[in-house]
């Protein structure tokens, strides 16, 4: 009963890694937690799923806020089932935890439906002294960082103290230089929606009017702009077909960076749009949401939940897309797309600025937006690149390539952001090992876990 307790402290303090807490700190001391209690439980995959769901649980929550509590507990039930078999660790030994703990993250990162990981351990140290580890081995460098560093704290524990496995972080002693290619002045537009919730795309034009209301009230003040952004769903009328908002979208001066809805041969898509009067380029978001943009098994989610009706499949584009306007080459990535590294890995080798446009009106006034907010902290870490991140409701913040955000908006307001934004020419060292960094990361883990610390842990 005691280990089961303690095991629920360890998925709690864990949770508390992700906003709106966002203690970095706290995440190793409950892997460390969680790693005494299964080297003395008797039954350590029951263990483990219940400290899962626990992290999932709380840090989730804010999937429930409108569809109810059953699909956000399934969530956390099924997140949990996939953790299990970091129980083997009971059986291999405490210090083979690291690397099935990061096997399982690689996995759930695309299984099922294209993957989920959302609660990426890297996600959590945004903050961290270490983060720069992420520019290195990637975000999975990151994750498997703090977890070299719970493995420590968990041999204090048994008296058996050892640095050996946190000797790679004087890899962050070596400084990564940037090189910088001229700036791009941007105006950031988050125009707010009338009401959030599930239907705020029922009052689409105004929320549409809202963003050209608040375009045109932040270019009155007279800033530099190279070009203007607005987030996902900010025209979630097909600007192709529609021509009013056509018209509208013409009356700007500047290029426009726009997330839009439009239809291509019946079927929905979400794109981000460069519109300008002379023509325009368009990139369809690749990795869909699901059970967001569309519905895998809908029958049985139909059971679930009645809302599963009435979600209309959105089409997946095929190829990435990159901006060009006066120097900056841009990468855009739409929301639920940062979780995918083949994406972001691919925008960070072609573009030399990147910009996520999002939607959180669907959350709330949720801590969603600013776990989301987190994770691009850590893949602008990762791939040496400034983010503009900018949301109809919020949070849309200025990220520089070191993870610190330079300015922020706040929660369901409407508001704008000026920035002349550095563009970066060099490439990450992640971003020139490619695959092989995840490749270095697992050697490196099987050199530090199974070789000399096996007969300690």
């Amino acid at each position: 009963m005691v280990n089961t307790l303690l095991t629920v402290l360890a998925g709690a303090l864990l949770s508390a890694g992700f906003a709106p807490l966002s203690l970095w700190w706290a995440v190793p001391i409950a892997l460390a937690l969680h790693m005494y209690c299964v080297n003395r439980c008797a039954r350590p995959f029951l263990n483990v799923f219940i400290f899962a769901f626990t992290v999932n649980a709380i840090a989730l929550h804010w999937t429930s806020i409108y569809v109810g509590s059953t699909p956000w507990i399934i969530l956390a039930i099924g997140q949990g089932l996939l953790f299990t078999p970091l129980g083997l660790a009971k059986r291999f030994g405490i210090a083979y935890y690291p690397i099935f703990f990061i096997v399982l993250e690689e996995i759930r990162g695309q299984f099922p439906f294209g993957g989920f990981g959302w609660l990426r351990l890297a996600y959590t140290q945004a903050d961290a002294p270490y983060r720069s580890i992420a520019a290195v081995g990637g975000a999975v460098a990151l994750s498997a960082t703090t977890l070299l560093i719970a493995l420590c704290i968990f041999a204090l524990s048994q008296s058996r103290l050892s640095f050996f496995p946190i000797l790679p972080l004087l890899i962050t002693l070596i400084p990564i230089h940037a090189q910088l290619q001229g700036s791009s002045n941007v105006l950031m537009i988050q125009g707010d929606v009338p009401q959030i919730g599930l239907d705020f795309n029922a009052r689409a034009t105004a929320v549409f009017f809202n963003h050209v209301a608040a375009t045109k009230a932040a270019l009155a003040e007279g800033g530099k702009v190279d070009f203007i952004l607005w987030p996902e769903n900010a025209v979630d009328v097909d600007p192709f077909t529609n021509t009013q908002v056509r018209a509208t979208l013409d009356s700007f001066t500047y290029p426009m960076i726009i997330g839009a809805v439009i239809g291509s041969n019946g079927k929905l898509q979400n794109a981000s749009i460069m519109w300008s009067k002379g023509g325009q380029e368009v990139y369809v978001k690749q990795h869909l949401t699901p059970f967001g943009e569309y519905i895998p098994l809908r029958s049985l989610a139909a059971e679930i939940s009645p809302l599963a009706v009435s979600v209309e499949d959105f089409s997946p584009g095929t190829t990435s897309k990159i901006f060009t306007i006066k120097e900056a080459r841009i990468a855009p990535v739409i929301c639920f797309e940062l979780l995918d590294d083949r994406l972001l890995s691919n925008a960070g080798k072609n573009s030399n600025l990147i910009v996520v446009q999002t939607n959180s009106a669907t959350f709330g006034k949720s801590p969603e937006s600013l776990q989301q907010l987190a994770i691009s902290r850590v893949r602008a870490i990762e791939h040496q690149r400034n983010i503009l991140s900018v949301s109809t409701t919020g949070v849309s913040a200025v990220i520089d390539y070191k993870g610190n955000v330079d300015n922020q908006t706040r929660m369901h307001e409407s508001a704008h952001i000026f920035t002349s934004t550095a563009l970066i020419n060099s490439q990450s060292p992640r971003d020139r090992a490619g695959n092989w960094a995840l490749v270095g990361v697992l050697i490196w883990l099987l050199i530090i876990c199974a070789g000399p610390l096996r007969r300690y842990y």
